[in-house]
């Protein structure tokens, strides 16, 4: 059996907002009824597996075509599957790994939803996400620019890139690269919603409790359900200003609405209100199927060195940046072989390297110099006559005139 979602303005009694309230108007087969739990409702339980080829927005060249024909879905089906395999080989031949994985790994989904829609999102009719205001225009900058920069420490990389949040567990949930899966569990007065993204859980109270203090902020807000008939209807706000879904800000107003609408489908709705952030709400219905096999452990941060390397990453960057352009001395700060190259400009500044002989040891003496040395230009790096004409730590040239070892002080290992 088909469906298709339509979307229909709910609260429109409210002065302070306007929502578009999506509704599941779904041509159901009189003979199907939703399970039941113990206490008359609608038994949602289980895995549902959230995959689509679908995009979330209707490509421009459809603009004014809301449904696929047959013999465009199947191009289009096509050409994304093509697109999105990882195991095309390069101009040179060899697999890429694009993102680290090769295929295998990769789960975008095989297919359309069944209704062939040309995009996840129904309103606007025309599938596409409504334009920024400017001040999300801003806040948009802003974050690219956080982002783009070099990273002084883990707060200045994303939540995704952290593993705090998944790019597709929301809320709102969205179909995306892969673990597209979420277990529902159901009693009278909680759901919660566990996604295969970062093992998150979210507890969703549907006892009519009121909203957090909106002093009181979090990653994915704070969620309250209740039954409107059949449909699950989860409010959630109070998200905070260091997370984002496509392009929206604390002032968030989420709506998720859960229906079944027929054997092995859930249908899953959202509505986005952020009138802060877009010029008008805008509404996304993705159908869910249910999945026999169970939510794996995604353990995110386990074995996860992509972070430290980023840190490693970003440290080597700032020395590369602070030694610009500008000369480097080479010098020598004990009788072994340790060199430590420091600019010019702050050598004279610069504090003593710490000595490594134990505090038994008498006050280090500045090393003597061989008669035939002499004081090396500043700008040129000091090298042991063995070196080669280069140093391979600044890229010096080697003095003409070498610089002779020190002797070891007395008692100093060997």
């Amino acid at each position: 059996m088909r469906f298709r979602p339509s979307v229909s303005l709910g609260f429109a009694a409210a002065l302070a907002a306007v929502l578009f309230v999506p509704v599941a108007a779904a041509a159901q087969d009189d003979a199907w009824q939703a399970p039941r739990t113990a206490d008359g409702r609608p038994d949602l339980q289980g895995v549902w597996d959230f995959r689509s080829l679908t995009p979330l927005e209707r490509p421009e060249t459809l603009s004014d075509q809301d449904v696929f024909t047959a013999e465009e879905a199947a191009q289009f089906t096509e050409e994304r599957l093509a697109a999105l395999d990882k195991d095309q080989p390069g101009p040179d031949g060899r697999i890429p790994l694009s993102g680290g994985y090769n295929d295998f790994w990769w789960d975008y989904g095989r297919q359309l939803t069944d209704d062939l829609r040309t995009s996840l999102v129904v309103d606007p009719s025309d599938g596409r996400i409504p334009a920024l205001t400017a001040g999300g225009r801003e806040r948009a900058d802003r974050r690219r620019a956080a982002l783009g920069r070099d990273a002084h420490g883990p707060e200045d990389r994303g939540a995704f890139e952290r593993c705090i949040l998944g790019f597709n567990a929301g809320p709102p949930m969205n179909p995306s690269a892969y673990n597209n899966n979420m277990q529902l569990f159901q009693t009278a007065d909680h759901v919660v919603i566990l996604n295969e993204m970062v093992h998150d859980a979210r507890i969703v109270p549907l006892d009519g409790s009121n909203h957090l203090p909106d002093g009181v902020r979090q990653w994915r807000g704070d969620s309250r359900g209740h039954w409107e008939g059949d449909t699950l209807v989860i409010e959630t706000r109070n998200f905070t200003a260091k997370t984002s879904f496509r392009g929206t800000g604390p002032g968030l107003h989420l709506v998720e609405r859960f229906t079944r609408v027929e054997e092995g489908i859930l249908l899953y709705e959202y509505t986005v209100s952020d009138p802060e952030s877009f010029e008008r709400p805008w509404s996304v219905a993705v159908p869910m199927q249910r999945n026999d096999l169970p939510v794996f452990e995604y353990a995110c941060h386990e074995g996860n060195y992509g972070m430290l390397n980023l840190m490693v990453s970003a440290r080597a960057e700032d020395a590369r940046k602070a030694r610009g352009s500008r000369h480097r001395t080479l010098t020598r700060f004990n009788a072994k072989e340790h060199l430590r190259c420091t600019d010019s400009s702050t050598a004279a500044s610069s504090p003593s390297p710490p000595s490594r002989r134990p505090s038994r040891w008498p006050a280090q003496r500045a090393p003597r110099r061989s008669s035939n040395a002499s004081s090396i230009p500043t700008g040129r790096c000091r090298v042991r006559p063995t070196a080669s004409p280069t140093c391979r730590a600044c890229g010096a040239t080697r003095p003409s005139r070498p610089w002779s070892a020190p002797p070891r002080w007395k008692g100093a290992p060997s």
